[in-house]
């Protein structure tokens, strides 16, 4: 359970990052379901490269203590939100053309 909790949390985080993004950034936005399933899919992926890079790749060693936890939020919503904006961007040039 201890590994699953931090990507639960990542994804859960990664949904309200993206759609954070999506309201700063209307003209990209992919609506409240795109802005949804891209975020979840951006915050897992984020928040494991968080985990990586800060040496908490091990689910043994990524305890769930404030500072994992903590981890795992600003992980996933920054990836949520960083993938929304990238995909949004993306839709919006292929629109233009």
């Amino acid at each position: 359970m201890e590994g699953i909790l931090p990507l639960l949390i990542q994804v859960v985080s990664g949904a309200v990052g993206g759609n954070v993004a999506g309201n700063m950034m209307k003209k990209s936005s992919l609506g409240t379901l795109g802005n949804s399933i891209a975020g979840i899919v951006g915050g897992g992926l984020g928040g494991q490269l968080l985990g990586m890079l800060t040496g908490g790749a091990a689910p043994e060693a990524s305890g769930m203590d404030l500072g994992g936890i903590i981890s795992s939020i600003a992980g996933g919503g920054v990836g949520g939100g960083v993938l929304m904006a990238i995909i949004g961007l993306i839709k919006q040039a292929m629109a233009k053309k």
